[in-house]
C-alpha cells in the first residue's frame, strides 16, 4: 500500500486559527497530514483509520506539543545597509533626532549605507535578520524598499528580498516603498520627486515583476496626502495594491486614504479617527500594529484599538523591523507587545501574525491549518497558544515547517 501523503503529524494540539466557536479554534488530540506542500488533513486523529502511520510517508509525534501556522511577519523593512545603534545610543545620551539629522544620521545614513552596497553584501547583511524571524517561527515575510530612494538602489533592495525567499525557502511578499523619505539631491523639491516615483520607479518595479504591492509615508516629515495619492494612483494604472504607512504622528486621514484605494492595510494608526476607521471596516483593509516602533519611541498614544475592534477592522501584528525605529528580530516578542503595550488578547494576537497577516499581504493561501492551505506550520515547546505570548524572549520553536519541509 503506498502512502497517501507526504507526512503526518501525530499526538499535537493544533490551534487552527480557522474560524470557530472555540478558542484559537483549537482540536486537542490531533492529527495534521500533507501532501505535495499543501494540508490534507487537519482534525481529530480519532477520525483515522486504524494503523494511522500507514496513510503518510513520514510520521511523527508531537507528544502533545503545541502547533499553530506558520507565523507570517506583514510589515518589515528588513533589508538595509549597516545600522543606527551608535544613533540609539545618542539619544540615550541627550541628542535630539533633529540633531542626529542634522549631523548626517537618521534615514539619511541608512540611505547612504544602502546605496553603497552591493546586492551581495545586502544580501549578506540582511540574511541574518531573516533567519533571525525564521528561527521564531515565521514562514512568511513581507519586505520594504525605502532605504534606496533612487530607481536603481530600490530595484536592488527588493531582488534582494527576493533571494532571501529562494536562499531560505520561505514566503517572502515585496512592497516598493520609494515614497518613504525625501532623498537629499531632491531636498526642497517633494513634488518632483513623487513625479520621479510615479514615472519611473512605480511603472519598472511593476513590468520588472519585482513587486507586490506599493506602500507610502504618508506623515508631515514624508508625504502629503496629495503626493500619497498620486503615488496610490500610479500603483492602480500598473496593478499593483496599496498598503500604507498611516497615521503613525499625526492624524492626516491616511487610513481613509488607503480605505479609498482598498489598500491592503493601513499601519501604525496611533492617531487614526473614526473616520479612518469606519472607512477601513467598509473597504475590507487591514489594521496592521507596530507595537515595536511604538516601544522604541517611547510613544504615549495608543491606536484606537477599541473602535478598530468594534467596527469589525481585521487586526494584525508585525514587527516593523528597522535600523532606526524598530531593531526588532523576534515576532513573537512583538505579539507580547502587543497584548501588553495594546492590550491585545493572545488569541488576537495570533490571529494577527497569522491568518490576519496573510490577509494584509493578500495572500489567501495561508494563516491558517486547513485542508488545501500551505503547510506552513510550527511546533512549539509550548502547551497553550497563550504560552507564545506570555513567554518574554527564549527559543520555543521546536520544528518549522514550509511547503511540508523541515526547515
Amino acid at each position: 500500500m503506498n502512502p497517501e501523503w507526504d507526512g503526518l503529524l501525530l499526538d499535537c494540539r493544533l490551534a487552527t486559527m480557522t474560524r470557530s466557536d472555540t478558542p484559537y479554534g483549537l482540536i486537542e488530540h490531533a492529527a495534521l497530514g500533507w501532501r505535495d506542500g499543501a494540508i490534507t488533513y487537519a482534525g481529530a486523529q480519532a477520525a483515522l483509520p486504524d494503523a494511522p502511520e500507514r496513510l503518510a510517508e513520514h510520521v511523527a509525534r508531537a507528544d502533545g506539543a503545541l502547533v499553530t501556522p506558520g507565523l507570517i511577519d506583514c510589515h518589515t523593512h528588513l533589508v538595509f545597509g549597516g545600522d543606527r545603534a551608535n544613533e540609539f545610543e545618542q539619544r540615550l545620551n541627550g541628542a535630539s533626532y533633529e540633531e542626529i539629522a542634522r549631523a548626517g544620521g537618521g534615514i539619511a545614513s541608512s540611505v547612504r549605507a544602502t546605496r553603497e552596497a552591493d546586492e551581495g553584501t545586502l544580501l549578506a547583511q540582511s540574511l541574518p535578520r531573516a533567519r533571525a524571524l525564521l528561527a521564531d517561527g515565521v514562514t512568511t515575510i513581507e519586505i520594504k524598499s525605502g532605504y534606496g530612494l533612487d530607481r536603481d538602489s530600490e530595484l536592488r533592495m527588493l531582488r534582494v528580498a527576493r533571494r532571501i525567499g529562494e536562499t531560505l525557502g520561505i514566503g517572502i511578499r515585496t512592497t516598493l516603498l520609494s515614497a518613504h523619505a525625501l532623498p537629499p539631491e531632491y531636498a526642497g523639491r517633494a513634488d518632483e520627486y513623487i513625479d520621479y516615483v510615479c514615472e519611473h520607479v512605480v511603472p519598472i518595479a511593476a513590468q520588472s515583476g519585482l513587486a507586490d504591492a506599493v506602500d507610502a509615508f504618508c506623515e508631515r516629515i514624508a508625504f502629503t496626502p496629495a503626493q500619497t495619492r498620486r503615488v496610490f494612483e500610479a500603483a492602480r494604472a500598473h496593478g499593483l495594491r496599496v498598503k500604507l504607512h498611516a497615521d503613525q504622528l499625526s492624524d492626516l486621514h491616511g487610513a481613509a486614504l488607503a480605505a479609498a484605494f482598498d489598500a491592503l492595510s493601513a499601519d501604525h494608526l496611533e492617531w487614526t479617527g473614526d473616520d479612518g476607521v469606519q472607512a477601513m471596516a467598509r473597504a475590507g483593509t487591514v489594521a496592521v500594529l507596530l507595537p515595536g516602533a511604538y516601544y522604541a519611541l517611547r510613544e504615549t498614544k495608543l491606536p484606537p484599538i477599541d473602535a478598530l475592534r468594534a467596527a469589525g477592522v481585521p487586526l494584525a501584528v508585525a514587527t516593523d523591523l528597522n535600523p532606526g525605529t524598530s531593531p526588532l528580530l523576534s515576532l513573537r516578542l512583538a505579539m507580547g507587545m502587543a497584548c501588553t503595550l495594546f492590550r491585545l488578547t493572545p488569541e488576537e494576537a495570533l490571529r494577527g501574525s497569522t491568518v490576519n497577516a496573510a490577509r494584509a499581504l493578500g495572500l489567501d493561501d495561508r494563516g491558517t491549518l486547513a485542508v488545501g492551505r500551505r503547510a506552513d506550520f510550527v511546533v512549539w515547546d509550548a502547551e497553550r497558544p497563550a504560552d507564545l505570548c506570555y513567554w518574554i524572549g527564549g527559543t520555543l520553536a521546536r520544528r518549522i515547517f514550509v511547503g511540508g519541509r523541515s526547515m
